[in-house]
């Protein structure tokens, strides 16, 4: 599908990298799946989903925000005078028509699933017949297919690459190429020495289990797959990941974890309580009192780390959550 837009048009090719090449309109950007074409710069936005707001505050474009949703933790502390200028739309899922009623010059979604082909707030076709054009957040479809159910299945390993487009790209469409590349120049530096710093530490055959939440305490978990945002981290840090399926976070049974024993384990900590488990706190208290799982190495000896639940996902919070991982096994490193 094309969309052309008066107001908006986004198209970011890897071939033309208009971004790059300057505040260039009309600008077409190729997204998850879609061509969007900006006439000129895009003067406001609604977002659906954390990871697309805070990425628009950190590039400076809070001001231009009409409203947000699907919020899993608090804003982040630097953006919380700025967040509660802007209507909260939602906490979840937002209704198609709360979106629409802003008259937004964009939506901004970090989820496809949420505007995509079976969008739970709307397919991008039912904004593009208003001239509202969207704008998915690249790391939810690049090498991923969101066609398999549940959170989809990665084809290929996550890479922060499609995180930095994500912010190039929003940038792009504001007008605001530079302020793209200068945020995206810092979180690539430490990205590297985060990076570097887990690569002093010689933790030997060293396993890890990164645990989201749970629909009840009792019931498996949902944990990082193979190729998402966590087995990236995994892979980057030394790590070798206990679960082998691609899906991005699948339901698997404590005695299949119990039995992998990962070396450290890392549990999410949100705001959000969809569910008994999204609080960390009777996350520990499951680990620690849980027949099967207080038997594990990592609940034994306390190799638990607690982690922004964002920064578990493909998010600008990934790069901190990588930092934080790094000086943490710098910790047990120094301990064995």
């Amino acid at each position: 599908m094309f969309l052309r837009s008066g107001l908006i048009g986004l198209s970011f090719t890897l071939a033309a990298h208009s971004a790059a090449a300057g505040d260039t309109f009309p600008l077409t950007i190729e997204n998850c799946g879609q061509s969007v074409t900006f006439e000129v710069p895009a003067v406001s936005a609604v977002t659906v989903g954390q990871a697309a707001t805070e990425v628009l505050f950190a590039l400076g474009l809070g001001g231009k925000v009409l409203g947000t949703s699907v919020w899993f933790n608090d804003v982040l502390p630097e953006y919380a005078d700025l967040n509660a200028k802007v209507e909260r739309l939602a906490d979840n899922d937002p209704s198609f028509e709360s979106v629409v009623a802003k008259r937004p010059g964009l939506v901004a979604a970090q989820y496809e699933w949420h505007v995509g082909p079976e969008g739970v707030v709307a397919k991008r076709e039912q904004f593009h017949d208003l001239g509202i054009p969207t704008y998915v957040m690249p790391a939810d479809c690049a090498g991923k297919d969101n066609t398999t159910g549940g959170d989809g299945t990665r084809t290929r390993m996550f890479t922060t690459g499609s995180l930095y487009r994500g912010i190039e790209e929003l940038a792009a469409i504001f007008g605001e190429a530079d302020k793209g590349a200068e945020l995206v120049a810092d979180y690539k530096a430490r990205e590297a020495a985060a990076v570097a710093k887990a690569q002093e530490v010689a933790l030997e055959d060293a396993s890890a289990l990164f645990w989201f939440s749970s629909p009840e305490m009792e019931s498996d978990p949902f944990v990082a797959g193979q190729k998402g945002a966590p087995g990236y981290m995994m892979q980057q840090l030394g790590l070798r990941n206990v679960i082998e399926t691609d899906e991005e976070w699948p339901t698997v049974g404590w005695e299949t974890i119990a039995k992998a024993n990962p070396t450290v384990i890392v549990i999410a900590r949100m705001d959000r309580r969809r569910f008994a488990a999204d609080d960390y706190e009777k996350k520990l208290e499951f680990l620690r009192q849980d027949p099967v799982a207080s038997q594990m190495d990592a609940v034994r000896n306390n190799r638990i780390v607690v982690m922004d639940a964002q920064g578990m996902d493909a998010t600008i919070r990934a790069i901190p959550a990588l930092e934080d991982l790094a000086a943490e096994l710098s910790v047990i490193g120094s301990s064995q």
